[in-house]
């Protein structure tokens, strides 16, 4: 018998792909899966962005995911990674899922994302002037640093290859939310009354642990937060991503 639909929101950069592992392992338990894509990232990263790329409004991917959840004639799980975590909070609170399942998810308005590993992680983006209208990229040593240092070395090129542009509007509204006067990344925190599971590791230095804590802080009336010691932020693919999607499982077997 065919269980829940699993919606799956990757994050910055990411595609579709970013979820093969995750997709496999519930496909195979039974699952639905459904990897989205996010607007104006479905070209070939090594060719230019859609030129609507840079100012796309977290609130553009937000009714462009909920179209498409609309069409579904379900209401799904919501899985999000990193960005994927907020845009499913935002829906979540718009009353579009049954249950959310947020791996380090980043932080929505009234949280301050910025800790020294997250600077560094931005570094040459924060840097370019006019960033927050243009598309925008991590360097590769930028994305080993933040995401992928436990990645293994000869694994890290292939996965930076894949990533493409993302919005520099999109990464003003998460990160410098207090001069956003649209407040896009804003959540509502009493319209989530749906099951939350929020999950951190420990060595995560683009959503740290600290600011994990607080998203999980926002939710606790339905929310359960569990860290995971010797992980970072490439939850999807890093070594040991077994064991967190084993724990999802779980949870999600514990709703039933």
């Amino acid at each position: 018998m065919m269980r829940a639909t699993l919606f799956m929101i990757h994050g910055m950069w990411g595609g579709p792909w970013c979820w093969d592992n995750f997709r496999g392992f519930f496909e195979a338990r039974g699952y639905h899966c459904v990897a989205a894509t996010l607007p104006f990232h479905d070209l070939d990263p090594r060719g230019a962005p859609d030129r609507r790329l840079g100012t796309a409004s977290l609130l553009d991917y937000a009714d462009a995911l909920e179209q498409q959840i609309r069409s579904l004639g379900t209401t799904p799980i919501l899985v999000g990674h990193s960005m994927g975590g907020l845009l499913a909070q935002v829906l979540g609170s718009r009353g579009r899922a049954e249950a959310l399942v947020l791996l380090a998810p980043a932080s929505p308005a009234g949280i301050v994302p910025v800790r020294p590993s997250v600077i560094r992680a931005f570094w040459s983006i924060l840097t370019t002037w006019g960033f927050w209208r243009k598309p925008i990229r991590q360097t590769f040593d930028e994305a080993v640093y933040s995401a992928l240092h436990l990645v293994p070395e000869q694994d890290r090129r292939r996965i930076h290859d894949r990533f493409g542009w993302e919005s520099g509007r999109v990464a003003f509204e998460m990160g410098e939310w207090m001069f956003d006067a649209r407040r896009a990344s804003r959540v509502d925190q009493t319209r989530v009354t749906c099951p939350v599971l929020i999950i951190a590791g420990t060595e995560d230095r683009m959503t740290p642990p600290s600011i994990v804590r607080r998203v999980a802080r926002k939710y606790r009336a339905v929310a359960t937060y569990r860290e995971f010691a010797g992980h970072a932020h490439w939850l999807v693919g890093e070594p040991g991503w077994e064991e967190i999607a084993a724990y999802v499982d779980t949870w999600l077997g514990s709703l039933r």
